[in-house]
């Protein structure tokens, strides 16, 4: 009897990997779909905490993707794992601090172990040759098999025919003719394909789905480093990084302050973590203070909070501010005005 033929995709929530799923699921292949969560993607809370945009889908796209398909979808963290990757990148980072091609390679390597526990066949990604300026070119492709240690296992099928066989390929588990020969960045041929399927609804490129791409992002991430004294992170202060204006007034504090209510929601629930603070006179900002600040610091911070609030052209707010303990002060400021705003102070 012939057993069935098992491959296990990535799905990132894009495009890409949605079209590469559909197209060995067309040829027979039983295919489900693994998800490796980071904390750093764009996806999922993100997206759900803020106001804006009101109009885009609030969802997790890896999920809405596997749905699409009809795929069971396997969501691992692989958040402690993932931090030798980001903090020591064998290949060294991108345009930002996004270790793109150290980070395929770990993902691929995770795919790799996944299908060896769980008696699957072999792995397919969305990669599209020349799409990605480091982990999708033509020398760099074949590293990430190498390096994964999927080597034959692995399978591109929006780019297949650019591409020497692979074992799947060799071994007739799916047909060469019918896999893609897509290159570049254009889009056309993946929306052609993406019509062609019948899929109307999918996640737009951006620049991809992982906030290390992100300029403003990296610049937080090695802000928190730098002030740290070394590269260590947590799940929370991934999180924080995503909201707020990030305002460093000194080497010894660093004020996020909320920029709508929905991150204020968000944020709020930090409040037994960190130094907090909101007008009490006016409608105004939550802020969470990250460090060590002074009186001085304090009374700086709070200007800075009565600058955001509907009290900043008041000649006083009331601000009050809070422990970890919720042990409260209560300071009265005169808001600062715009001209006093460093804007180095920014991160």
């Amino acid at each position: 009897m012939n057993r069935q033929i098992k491959a296990v995709a990535l799905i990132s929530g894009g495009l890409d990997s949605m079209l590469a799923a559909k197209t060995v699921m067309q040829q027979g292949v039983h295919v489900e779909g693994i998800n490796f969560f980071t904390g750093f993607c764009v996806e999922g809370h993100t997206h759900a905490i803020k106001k804006q945009d009101k109009a885009k889908p609030k969802r997790n796209n890896a999920l809405w993707v596997a749905e699409q398909l009809g795929m069971k979808l396997h969501i691992v963290d692989v958040i402690e794992e993932y931090k030798d990757v980001l903090i020591n990148p064998k290949h060294g980072y991108g345009a930002n601090m996004n270790p793109c091609l150290d980070c395929k390679i770990f993902m691929v390597g995770k795919a790799k172990q996944w299908i060896k526990e769980n008696d699957f066949d072999f792995i397919i990604t969305g990669e599209v040759m020349g799409q990605r300026p480091m982990s999708q070119r033509k020398e760099t492709m074949p590293v990430v098999a190498r390096e994964s240690g999927a080597d034959e296992l692995l399978l591109r099928p929006l780019c297949a025919q650019n591409l020497p066989e692979t074992l799947p390929e060799r071994e007739q588990w799916v047909n060469r003719d019918l896999l893609h020969d897509f290159s570049g960045r254009s889009r056309k041929p993946q929306m052609a394909l993406a019509a062609e399927f019948g899929f109307e609804d999918y996640a737009q490129p951006a620049g991809g789905c992982c906030f290390l791409t992100d300029k403003a992002y990296s610049s937080k991430l090695v802000d928190l480093w730098e002030t740290r004294g070394e590269k260590i992170y947590d799940l929370d202060d991934v999180m924080l990084l995503k909201v707020g204006r990030h305002i460093r007034p000194s080497p010894r504090f660093k004020l996020i302050v909320a920029r709508e209510d929905g991150e204020a929601r968000f944020m709020s629930g930090y409040k037994k973590e960190y130094v907090n603070l909101n007008c009490s006179s006016h409608r105004g900002p939550l802020a969470l203070i990250v460090g060590e600040p002074n009186a001085a610091d304090l009374e700086l911070a709070a200007q800075i909070v009565a600058r955001y609030g509907q009290g900043r052209n008041d000649a006083t707010v009331d601000v009050e501010i809070r422990d970890t303990k919720s042990v409260s002060q209560h300071l009265t400021v005169k808001p600062l005005l715009s001209t006093e705003i460093n804007l180095a102070w920014f991160i």
